[in-house]
């Protein structure tokens, strides 16, 4: 038999990191340039789908200023707009995006997007004007030392300055719409909602009224299909239902002599996305649910 050798030296150990029975084992290197911080809520949600993950980190990840449209989106994926658009949606639904239109003093329609990585912590930034520096006025001359002797003055009375009337306080701008607004904790508890809410989406509710929607048509709208349990928040759930479903404007008035067929149809929701079209008859589909065939379903 052969003589054992206990003096040789032992064999090498592996370098590659130990490995666990089963699961995923990480190898962590530390960054120092191009990276974002991620929470875990967003990434390990247990309501979002792994679109609506993938598609909230890339929009956390890209710079201020950053086109987020379904259009661009559409471009940058492989996954279509119908696809885009309803993830966009279920991050808003989750309070991750908000998205608002405004009008431009040139009556250009944008959208704003907001993009929040702990959704119900912060709030909409809103840019107040600054304001306007009052300019120094010059230093007053010493007053003139009175003379020796003071010739007495007789004592006149002199009448006190007359009170200007108090002018009536300016009416609110977009009552009938802040109204609308403001009780619809009644059809929903969820949707009380703050005076500083309110006065900024007045504004889109009254674009509706404009265009001939009844105010009973717009709290359908914003009431009906709303998501079950808790939801975190309503102010962009509204936001984003009084953008997308915004009704097109009313044609002009027809004349005597136009016939009845001419005329616009009425407003309905749709059976599958609750979403406002015009449909000659109630019980009908959008052009969206009836072109994607999961949905139609």
């Amino acid at each position: 038999m052969d003589t054992q050798h206990f003096s040789a030296p032992p064999c090498a150990q592996s370098r590659l990191p130990r490995q666990h029975p089963r699961g995923v084992t990480h190898v962590k290197v530390r960054h120092t340039a191009r990276f974002t911080v991620i929470g875990n809520h967003l990434a390990q949600h247990p309501q979002l789908s792994g679109l609506a993950i993938g598609l909230g980190v890339h929009i956390q990840s890209l710079p201020t200023g950053a086109r987020v449209d379904i259009r661009t989106l559409t471009d940058r994926f492989p996954e279509g707009e119908t696809r885009i658009a309803s993830t966009l949606r279920e991050l808003e639904a989750h309070g991750y995006l908000a998205r608002t239109r405004h009008r431009l003093p040139s009556g250009h329609l944008v959208t704003r997007t907001v993009s929040y990585n702990q959704p119900g912590a912060t709030k909409i930034p809103v840019r107040e004007p600054r304001p306007t520096p009052r300019p120094t006025p010059p230093p007053r001359p010493a007053p003139a030392p009175a003379p020796a002797t003071t010739p007495v003055q007789p004592d006149v009375k002199t009448p006190p300055p007359a009170t200007p009337p108090a002018a009536p306080p300016p009416a609110p701008l977009h009552h009938p719409a802040a109204t609308l607004l403001a009780s619809l904790h009644r059809d929903d508890p969820r949707l009380l909602l703050p005076e500083r809410v309110v006065q900024h989406l007045a504004p889109a509710v009254t674009a509706w009224l404009d265009r001939g929607v009844t105010p009973e048509a717009v709290r359908r709208t914003l009431t009906a299909g709303l998501p079950e349990g808790p939801f975190r928040h309503p102010a962009g759930l509204l936001a984003h239902r009084l953008t997308e479903l915004l009704p097109p404007p009313l044609p002009a008035i027809a004349t005597a002599g136009t016939a009845p067929s001419e005329r616009p149809f009425p407003l309905r929701n749709c059976d599958g996305c609750d979403r406002a079209f015009r449909s000659q008859e109630p019980g009908h589909r959008c052009r969206d649910c009836r072109s994607n065939p999961q949905e139609a379903t």
